[in-house]
């Protein structure tokens, strides 16, 4: 059986990840069947490049994906894989920016 998976690469606490097609029981960084993409999780932003065209035709000859590959193709398919977080300020960025809408509030009322 055909199993569409990620191959670790890269250094110690820098992975990087291939997207294989191989058999199921074959070593995860063994030789491989075809190269479908590379995810890269470590890399600010992080890379996901897949060939979508080869991932389906693999799906049609019955390769079956693994749960984390699955996953990420459906990433890829949105469009924007990894949106960019917004930042939420803290609430001692929030008190103060009230602290200071309260007090240009209270510059405005008085009289000059």
């Amino acid at each position: 059986m055909l199993k569409i998976k990620l191959a670790r690469f890269g250094k110690r606490n820098q992975p990087h990840y291939r997207i294989i097609v191989n058999e199921a029981r074959s070593k995860r960084d063994g030789a491989y069947i075809d190269l479908i993409g590379h995810y890269a999780p470590t890399q600010t932003p992080k890379i996901l490049e897949m060939n979508m065209e080869l991932y389906k035709e693999w799906l049609a000859k019955g390769a079956q994906p693994t749960e984390t590959v699955a996953h990420l193709a459906a990433r890829y398919e949105s469009g924007n894989p990894f949106p960019a977080k917004k930042a939420v300020p803290s609430k001692k960025a929030k008190a103060k920016a009230q602290e200071a809408a309260e007090q240009s509030k209270a510059a405005a009322k008085a009289p000059k």
